[in-house]
């Protein structure tokens, strides 16, 4: 038997720290310990937090590959907030895959991801581990929100939805600074690496050997066709679409392989719809230089003053129709992505625990388990409109 339920990698920094307040508070029963580069700053923020003092640390050197086999022989899961993925997490994937260790990430990096899946996604199949990336915000809401919507089209009217329009239609909160920094680096990669930004521009740059019908464009405002309402192009898009058409991928085309999924953000009806929607549009702050840098976040009372609240609208081929909506209670970025995280790591660990090896999505791994879990424990409410 292992040392550890559960490492979190990146415990000092300031979403890795959320995550260790946050199962301080959990009578999970699992047992899980603080992991970074630095003992001595693991514990300080082992006592800032008030953590026990007996709060076990480890030491992990991303690059040392004995360092991560020293981390594979102690846990079964690794629970890593350590971006972007692309610098810092590839030796990590590795040793999960061929060690048979379970991981789970916040990854929103679609190119990288991929990279994993050609190389690892066989080993971790042979070896039992479950590598579940995009386990935050991006693409938790998204991708169970899609499986909830098809799970209600297939009961009432016996199709999966052709068509679904995922459609944010409200979110107080910023972006982490990771998500920024995995930004830049990704943009970093498709100027330097062949073949990156292809697979960026690829919906189906997820689903090795598939490529389904063409999707959307949601590159620029347009009007609604189904609320009537102006929409924007929505920044998280790009990760979320793809990890969709992988979970449909991964569920045996259980959508369709004739599958259309596309993103945006509703801004409103009219011409002062019209002007949010260009001025989301023309917005670049995510690549600018005032943008929270890794390790930065909001004050508690932002984080709880922050929610978000996404739409989901199915159509199936006879043009019957079904609407779901998933709300978190906290900023998406920190608050909401925190707690969904630590209970993706702790479904797969108590709930999900008959699904096999591989390089998964939330919902075609954990599905409606993670979806309870979320929801008794998490802050978020999925419903049936």
């Amino acid at each position: 038997m292992k040392e550890f339920d559960i490492v979190v990698h990146g415990a000092t920094g300031f979403t890795g720290r959320l995550v260790i307040e946050y199962l301080l508070k959990q009578p999970s029963g699992l047992r899980w310990a603080m992991g970074g580069r630095s003992a001595s700053k693991l514990a300080a923020v082992r006592d800032e937090v008030g953590a026990p003092a007996d709060t076990p640390l480890v030491v992990i050197d991303s690059e040392d590959p004995a360092s991560l086999q020293a981390l594979m022989s102690r846990t079964r899961l690794v629970l890593t907030t350590v971006g972007p993925y692309q610098l810092y997490g590839s030796g990590l994937v590795k040793a999960c895959a061929e060690a048979g260790v379970d991981y789970v990430d916040l990854c929103g990096e679609p190119a990288w991801m991929r990279q994993m899946i050609d190389a690892h996604h066989a080993a971790a199949q042979a070896s039992g581990a479950r590598i579940v990336f995009s386990c935050g915000f991006d693409s938790i809401p998204f991708d169970l929100g899609v499986l909830m919507l098809q799970g209600e089209m297939q009961q009432r009217f016996g199709t999966p939805a052709s068509r679904v329009r995922g459609r944010v239609r409200k979110m107080k909160g910023t972006f982490s600074g990771g998500t920024a920094a995995s930004f830049k680096a990704t943009m970093a990669a498709a100027a330097s690496q062949p073949g990156v930004l292809d697979l960026l521009k690829n919906p189906f740059s997820l689903t090795p050997g598939f490529t389904g019908p063409k999707q959307p464009t949601a590159h620029k405002p347009m009007v609604d066709e189904v609320l009537d309402v102006w929409v924007a192009p929505f920044v998280m898009a790009t990760i979320n679409t793809r990890n969709v058409h992988r979970s449909n991928f991964l569920l045996k085309q259980a959508w369709g392989a004739d599958f259309v999924y596309d993103e945006m953000v509703i801004t409103g009806p009219g011409d002062k719809g019209q002007a949010v929607a260009e001025a989301i549009a023309a917005d670049k702050s995510m690549s600018g230089a005032d943008v929270l840098q890794p390790g930065e976040g909001p004050s508690r009372a932002e984080r709880d003053a922050g929610s978000y609240d996404v739409l989901f609208i199915g159509h199936n081929l006879a043009g019957q129709t079904c609407r779901v909506s998933v709300q978190g209670d906290r900023d998406p970025g920190y608050g909401s992505t925190s707690k969904m995280i630590s209970e993706a790591a702790i479904c797969l660990l108590q709930d999900a625990t008959q699904t096999p090896g591989g390089i998964w999505t939330p919902a075609s791994n954990m599905g409606q388990k993670l979806i309870d879990r979320l929801q008794a424990h998490a802050g978020l409410t999925f419903r049936v409109e």
